[in-house]
């Protein structure tokens, strides 16, 4: 997974973490997380507010 398949990061987060309200979720955490998935693997340094925002919208789209 990459920054952007933001789609598939949302999934992936809303399985690890299915008891998280993501819009209660920090963005240095939510950072920490991503990079944490199995199968990420991307830069880490490219993770920033823009994708952070797409990705916790996306996964509060996949928790509704």
């Amino acid at each position: 997974m990459k920054w952007t398949d933001v789609a598939a990061i949302a999934e992936a987060l809303y399985e690890t973490y299915p008891d998280v309200d993501p819009r209660t979720v920090r963005f240095v955490d939510l950072h920490n997380w991503v990079v944490g998935l199995e199968g990420f693997d991307d830069d880490r340094a490219r993770g920033g507010e823009r994708v952070l925002e797409a990705i916790q919208t996306a996964w509060i789209d996949e928790a509704s």
